[in-house]
């Protein structure tokens, strides 16, 4: 997924050594602004000390974000990881213009026809009376 926004804050980094391997591991989260008629903002995380280096996200910068979503379980309760794998600079979007946010995992639907207000049900596709496939009294 792709987000393309402002980002707005750059909390500070995280670091440590791994209980399990005893490597050291470092990430730092920021949090991007999509504009909008409603702006959305988003956390995501930065893992590794050479992504950090190599991303160098600056407050007030315009990106783009490649992320990927996964979710862990911690004490009976779930936690969502908006994790980076690749940033964009310079791609603002243009002031009115839709924001892309990556591709719908649902295909377009269609536009429905419009129907008389008056009517509560759009009208029957099929005949219906005597010979009709359909038997049931309701």
């Amino acid at each position: 997924m792709d987000l393309t926004g402002k980002i707005i804050a750059v909390l500070p980094a995280s670091s440590g050594v791994s209980q399990r391997t005893g490597n050291s591991w470092m990430s730092q989260d920021y949090v991007i602004e999509v504009p909008g008629q409603y702006p959305k903002k988003c956390v995501f995380r930065v893992f590794g000390e050479d992504r950090i280096k190599q991303f160098n996200i600056q407050m007030g910068e315009d990106l783009t974000v490649s992320f990927d979503i996964d979710a862990h379980e911690f004490n009976g309760r779930w936690f969502n990881d908006v994790r980076a794998f690749n940033v964009t600079r310079g791609v603002a979007p243009m002031p009115g213009a839709p924001v892309q946010t990556g591709a719908s995992p649902f295909p377009p639907q269609p536009a429905a026809a419009p129907q008389d207000a008056t009517a509560p049900f759009p009208p029957s596709s099929e005949p219906v009376g005597e010979g009709s496939a359909d038997d049931l009294p309701f």
